[in-house]
């Protein structure tokens, strides 16, 4: 029997799983808070948050079975994000995050107009939006230059984890992917030319998910409790082994993710090639990932929480927020949320977006906020997935993830906008749960289709057919059409 450890740190929480073939022995979790410095700035403390959340998860697992003899390791972050550090691997600044993150807006114009938008999606697979990690850096480079000038390293969430487990400065691929245009994806690794961005011994060694990147150092075992030299993947993005863990190994499989953000994993045979998608190597050498994800999800429902209803007490807010939902019809009785607070990724890459309610009248409750909110990330879920068919990747079967699949109107309004049947799995636990699978992989004691023994399919959510979605869809999409002048406007 193997016993192997997977850590994802999430947006706002962290979560660790001690695994047994499949059998989970311990589970932690952690909770943090992502800083916002202004808005459109995302950030966390990479001290605290990645590194401290791994210390804590580690010693939090190995304290509920402490007979446990952990074969391998995996870590998972989220990402991508840039975080610069010095020679000594100490962090410079806070890391800067995955796109929900706008602040590169300017150095994305000027790229794509020095580079050439074609040149730049043939060579990277995707265009420069937030997502991208290149224009963070030339943002860093020109806007904290006393920061810049002490940089020895560049890291995302991972490898800066990676590094303090085992000293070693690592990447995987698919991760690196989404340092658009410093990545290649022909060649499977860094440019030739960096653009002026950066230098390459700045940037880390690439290699695939599942490879062992190192051992556990005496320094880290004495801070996590794990023993020296316990084998350590070079880890990934939190979504990936999100996929992973709810068996997505083959081409037209589609992970939805209910998180801080939805996102949104398709494995194809051949590469994607659509500007509005993220496309990458899978974790293996051989296929591909085509990739989209909204900029607010589980976070536009934390923002809802707090600021239209502070009175409920925490650990029941969600669940009384749900159920006034449920009592409101689809439709939300006339209302449309667009879901953009901070700014919009897939399909309209649009960091100047902004959210609305539109069609409120004295009678509406906060219920028909709430499910209007749902529903609004449920349409913008359906723009993604009619972005995927018109690239010619419709999906064959979609896998649901997250906590949010929790939300029964938010799981069931995806499916009625989307048209798409959900599978959901046994063990919801998420990216961590993928990680110690992959760590499994790493090591030999697996094998990728072992994932459906570990993780046995449970229930289907199926669509509906509902009129009243199909009236508001479409208005749905001209409301964002009619209104983008004047959010750029508000936004200058």
């Amino acid at each position: 029997m193997t016993v192997t450890m997977g850590i994802d740190i999430g947006t706002f929480e962290s979560k660790g799983v001690l695994v047994e073939d499949g059998r989970i022995l311990a589970q932690a979790r952690r909770p943090h808070d992502m800083l916002v410095p202004r808005p459109g700035w995302a950030e966390h403390r990479a001290e605290e948050d990645w590194w401290g959340d791994t210390v804590a998860l580690s010693r939090a697992l190995l304290a509920q079975a402490p007979d446990a003899r952990v074969a391998a390791l995996a870590i998972s972050a989220i990402g991508p994000c840039c975080l610069p550090v010095d020679a000594g691997g100490v962090p410079l600044r806070n890391g800067i995050l995955y796109g929900v993150d706008t602040r590169a807006s300017a150095e994305i114009d000027e790229l794509t107009a020095r580079i050439g938008a074609e040149a730049i999606l043939s060579r990277a697979g995707t265009s420069l939006t937030s997502q991208a990690v290149g224009p963070k850096v030339l943002w860093l480079q020109r806007n904290e230059p006393e920061t810049w000038v002490r940089t020895a390293r560049l890291h995302t969430s991972t490898s800066f984890i990676l590094e303090r487990l085992t000293g070693v400065h690592a990447m995987d691929r698919y991760s690196a992917a989404s340092w658009a245009p410093l990545y290649d994806m022909e060649a499977g690794d860094w440019g030739e030319d960096l653009f002026g961005i950066c230098h390459r011994r700045q940037l880390p060694r690439l290699l695939w998910t599942t490879e062992i990147a190192g051992g556990v150092r005496r320094d880290a075992a004495e801070a996590t409790g794990l023993p020296e030299g316990t084998p350590v993947t070079v880890g990934t993005i939190d979504a990936a082994a999100e996929a992973v863990s709810v068996g997505v190994t083959r081409p037209g499989d589609l992970m939805l993710m209910y998180g801080s953000t939805v996102y949104v994993i398709e494995i194809t045979a051949e590469r994607v090639r659509d500007a509005r998608l993220w496309t990458s190597p899978w974790l293996f050498p051989g296929p591909w990932a085509a990739q989209a994800g909204l900029a607010t999800s589980g976070t536009l429902t934390q923002w809802f929480r707090e600021v239209i209803a502070p009175g409920l007490p925490r650990d029941e807010a969600f669940t009384t927020l749900a159920a006034e939902a449920e009592a409101s019809p689809p439709g939300a009785r006339g209302l449309i949320c667009l879901p953009y607070f901070s700014g919009e990724r897939t399909p309209i890459h649009d960091p100047r977006a902004r959210g609305v309610f539109f069609g409120m009248d004295l009678t509406h409750t906060r219920g028909d906020l709430y499910r209007a909110c749902l529903e609004g990330i449920a349409a913008a879920t359906r723009h993604i997935v009619d972005t995927y068919r018109e690239a010619g990747a419709a999906p064959s079967r979609v896998m649901a993830v997250g906590g949010g699949t929790r939300t029964g109107v938010w799981l069931q309004a995806t499916s009625d906008l989307t048209g798409l049947p959900q599978d959901l799995r046994a063990v919801t636990t998420g990216a961590a749960y993928g990680d110690a699978f992959l760590a499994a992989l790493a090591i030999g004691a697996a094998e990728p289709a072992d994932i459906d023994l570990w993780n046995p399919a449970e229930r289907v959510v199926q669509p509906r057919d509902l009129p009243e979605y199909a009236r508001l869809y479409p208005l749905f999409r001209r409301l964002y059409d009619q209104t983008k002048d004047i959010m750029r406007d508000l936004s200058a």
